[in-house]
């Protein structure tokens, strides 16, 4: 125990007066500010009539050094040894003669050494609004000192915790026989500033002075070494770190980390939130745009597409690696416009055998679609790529399947994604599925061998065939089958489908016909004008050149 520095003579002269008389004359009065202060008095037998008269003592000058008043500090007291009795509650006496003659009539119990019970009435009743503890929504500091000098009879390291759970600080002093494993089992963190050990009563006031220190208006944070990220309180106990609005106190007590408002509210966001201070805000993946409402994202020029995903569930892709895969393919459907009217969705497995997971008129929104995405089982075994692209083009897109008619002129796209070689050949029904009018993509990735993904690729093959050599990277080819699949012109969603043999849509390719024809003779007529210009120009040139010679 450290006792406070006595260089000068009235320091000395200080310490030689009588204790109770140091802590009335210990210099100004705290200011605490508004303060909820209760003494927890051991009264057991072991501790001895004159031992008591002088915690009794140590009581009555710790009270006159403090800022008493019902917007200030409140005091309240109680005794316990194998029962708890109630001194004066907080909100009893505001006077500090009324606390001091409660405590100069106080009689000790002298029994057991009940030391859980006692806070556990502190916390249940002596810190309640009903004694007079200002309520938790004030934010007033409550602190509870606990004078003990024996080893408690009870558990105290629980009942202890929930009240320091319940906010409040827990000073333990122990005197003489006092066990320290107790004490620092029922003080506040940090243990060293909260657990006193004094050798007997009459060094009591040790403590007394020290506390009453902590209690002044000290600031702590002005020291400069808090190493607090944002903000430093000077409290009772010493500096404490606090965060600035919409973060939150890590727990190494000094950093501070932002809020996640988007698990706390209900954000509304389309495709992702993100938390920003106070606030949050929307994001859109790669290549859509966020719209007016500041929640929903664009679609792929709500363009009319039946699509139908390949994916290679064959061993060499392994679970990990299968599970990045079913989020890419949601977040190619994040750019689609999934509906019965828009982009129609077909999922297709394949390993040494094919699964159709879902057909093309299954589901009508893009939920319905990822939901069953992430609800697809890794097949495992073979790579089989050809027997997938026959299932493709006799099954998938078969109006059985939820195909629209060939007619309506609704685009077919199917994308093969695959990470090795082909153990059958790809070559007849790749050839076959560009025959039936299917626009085909190829992603490969890690091992995919690139002859193969040309193979099944449409034409030009730079803009069909895709590839990753890493699972974890092959999100960067989003932004190129997003433009793909959904090319800057194309059938937008006002277009009405209708068939091409109807006389409405002979007249209508007519007149595009023509306007396009007479663009090109406009266009041609300017380039032959240019041309005879530039002949004029080099007859010119020859004439001057054979004037020179002669």
């Amino acid at each position: 125990m450290r006792v406070l520095p006595c260089s000068s003579l009235p320091m000395l002269l200080f310490l030689l007066q009588p204790w109770e008389t140091q802590l009335q004359f210990a210099g100004p009065r705290c200011r605490t500010g508004p303060l909820d202060l209760v003494f927890v008095i051991d009264s057991s037998r072991s501790v001895r009539p004159f031992e008591f008269e002088t915690m009794r003592q140590f009581l009555v000058g710790l009270l006159r050094g403090l800022d008493l008043g019902p917007n200030a500090t409140r005091v309240g007291v109680i005794q316990y040894s194998s029962q708890v009795q109630s001194v004066f509650r907080l909100g009893a006496f505001l006077r500090r003669d009324d606390m001091e003659r409660a405590i100069r009539a106080l009689v000790p119990l002298a029994q057991g050494t009940m030391t859980g019970l006692a806070i556990q009435y502190a916390m249940n009743v002596a810190f309640s609004v009903a004694e007079g503890a200002r309520p938790p929504e004030a934010r007033v500091p409550r602190v509870a000192v606990i004078v003990t000098d024996g080893r408690p009879q009870d558990r105290v390291a629980e009942v202890a915790a929930q009240a320091r759970a319940r906010g409040i600080e827990i000073y333990a002093v122990g005197v003489q026989r006092a066990d320290v494993g107790s004490l620092r089992a029922m003080a506040s963190p940090p243990l060293d500033e909260h657990v006193f050990l004094v050798e007997s009563f009459d060094l009591i006031q040790e403590f007394g002075l020290q506390f009453q220190g902590r209690l002044c208006a000290i600031d702590h944070c002005s020291f400069g070494n808090h190493s607090c990220q944002h903000e430093c309180v000077s409290t009772l106990g010493g500096p404490r770190c606090r965060c600035k609005d919409g973060h939150d106190l890590l727990p190494d007590g000094r950093s501070c980390q932002a809020r996640d408002l988007c698990n706390g509210v209900d954000h509304g966001c389309e495709f992702q939130c993100v938390s920003e201070g106070l606030t949050y805000r929307c994001l859109c993946p790669e290549g859509r745009q966020l719209q007016a409402d500041g929640k929903s994202c664009n679609r792929c020029r709500e363009g009319h597409v039946d699509l139908v995903l390949l994916v290679d569930g064959s061993k060499s892709v392994r679970p990990q690696n299968f599970e990045l895969v079913k989020r890419f393919v949601n977040q190619i459907v994040d750019f689609l416009d999934v509906s019965p009217e828009g982009t129609r969705v077909g999922l297709v497995q394949f390993s040494s055998r094919v699964r159709t997971e879902f057909p093309l008129g299954r589901y009508g929104t893009a939920a319905e679609v990822k939901q069953a995405v992430l609800e697809v089982e890794y097949m495992e075994r073979g790579t089989m790529t050809g027997l997938a692209l026959r299932h493709m083009v006799e099954h998938s897109f078969s109006e059985a399947q939820g195909a629209r008619p060939r007619v309506l002129n609704v685009p077919r796209v199917g994308l093969v994604f695959t990470d090795g070689r082909s153990q059958d050949d790809i070559s007849v029904w790749a050839t076959r599925a560009k025959e039936e009018g299917i626009v085909m993509y190829a992603v490969g990735v890690g091992k995919a061998v690139e002859e193969e993904l040309r193979e099944i690729a449409s034409e030009p093959a730079e803009l069909h065939v895709s590839y990753s050599p890493d699972f974890s990277t092959m999100t960067h080819l989003l932004e190129n089958l997003k433009g793909s699949i959904c090319p800057e012109e194309g059938i937008s969603a006002g277009t009405e489908l209708r068939s091409p043999c109807e006389c409405e849509s002979l007249v209508e390719f007519q007149g595009r016909t023509l306007g396009a024809l007479e663009s090109l003779t406009q266009n041609l007529a300017q380039l032959t004008a240019r041309l005879e210009d530039l002949e004029n120009r080099l007859d010119v040139v020859k004439m001057m050149n054979m004037e020179k010679r002669d």
